[in-house]
């Protein structure tokens, strides 16, 4: 079992090596989260010392952050394309597929993924798993929707319950809730992935099925970088 202390430094570790992509001139999208967190942390010397980027922030969290670390940001809404995005996982299987979202920021770290050419996940090993589903499904969603978006998960055989945070439901920057989805068998990803955007009111979900390209991953012998596999 790995202790909180050297989670943090694990991910910190990644964090570091992962960033050795970043280079002058780029647009970098900043992920949200306690690993993401590392990469604002470790930018900001870089950056005092003359590294020329731009940020594109995934939260107000990470926005403030990015601020305080002198990182110059972009807003989504102005770009079509940028260079790059390094962001964390709650859980990622061999293939590079992983669930996001704990940080209750998945609906802009989807959009941002989708602006990035690249798309880096940074994680410690606990976060690697042979099957994903130990983690639950985060799904945002507007607040009147909640009742038909549970009934529609439950119709495609999963639970939900809805986030909190202080004995009261978990707000999202954008003034939504999520529904947190556990699925007993998630041997059709793409499937379910279809069908949950498919549902009214449902905005976006944790399933990054596509989008990561490459996985910085830390243990206590190193970190290693895994490229998504080639397909066929």
């Amino acid at each position: 079992m790995v202790s909180l202390a050297d989670a943090e430094r694990l991910k910190r570790a990644a964090a570091a090596t992962a960033i050795e992509e970043v280079r002058d001139g780029m647009v970098v999208g900043l992920g949200t989260g306690s690993t993401a967190a590392h990469v604002v942390e470790l930018l900001a010397p870089r950056v005092a010392a003359g590294l020329d980027i731009m940020g594109v922030a995934t939260s107000r969290t990470t926005e403030a952050a990015a601020r305080a670390a002198g990182i110059r940001l972009l807003a989504p809404d102005m770009l079509a394309e940028i260079d790059l995005c390094i962001d964390g996982v709650d859980e990622i299987d061999a293939q590079l597929r992983a669930i996001k979202g704990g940080g209750g920021a998945m609906l802009l770290e989807k959009i941002v993924a989708a602006l990035a050419r690249r798309n880096i996940a940074i994680a410690d090993g606990s976060k690697q798993v042979a099957r994903l589903g130990g983690r639950a499904v985060p799904i945002e969603i507007l607040p009147a929707a909640r009742g038909l978006v549970a009934a529609e998960i439950a119709r495609l055989g999963g639970t939900a319950e809805l986030r909190l945070r202080d004995a009261a439901p978990w707000v999202t920057d954008w003034g939504h809730r999520i529904l947190d989805a556990r699925f007993p068998n998630l041997d059709h990803l793409p499937a379910l992935a279809r069908a949950l955007s498919e549902i009214p009111g449902a905005l976006g979900h944790g399933l990054f099925l596509t989008e990561i390209d490459a996985l910085y991953v830390a243990r206590s012998d190193g970190v290693s970088r895994q490229e998504r596999p080639i397909e066929e």
